[in-house]
């Protein structure tokens, strides 16, 4: 029985530390991207300026990409962004 106490007080402590992270993330104003590498500031800083053929170009020279790549990179970023 123990075991089930306390595996109810860990999924009420995992969801403390998530609602801790998300209220971190609003107040800094930082957005959660899943991608790390898809999460170069430039690109970001781009593609909320609304300058997505610059951002597409940027992440082409940055991870050494396609054009077809960088673009649906790009599209999956501004995405995940909310944008």
């Amino acid at each position: 029985m123990s075991s089930d106490t306390d595996l109810i007080a860990l999924k009420a402590r995992v969801a403390e530390l998530e609602d801790r992270i998300k209220f971190l993330y609003n107040h800094l104003q930082i957005t959660y991207v899943a991608e790390p590498l898809a999460a170069n500031a430039q690109v970001v800083s781009l593609i909320k300026a609304g300058k997505l053929m610059d951002a597409v170009k940027a992440y082409r020279e940055i991870y050494n990409v396609g054009l077809n790549e960088a673009k649906k990179a790009v599209e999956a970023l501004q995405a995940s962004l909310g944008m």
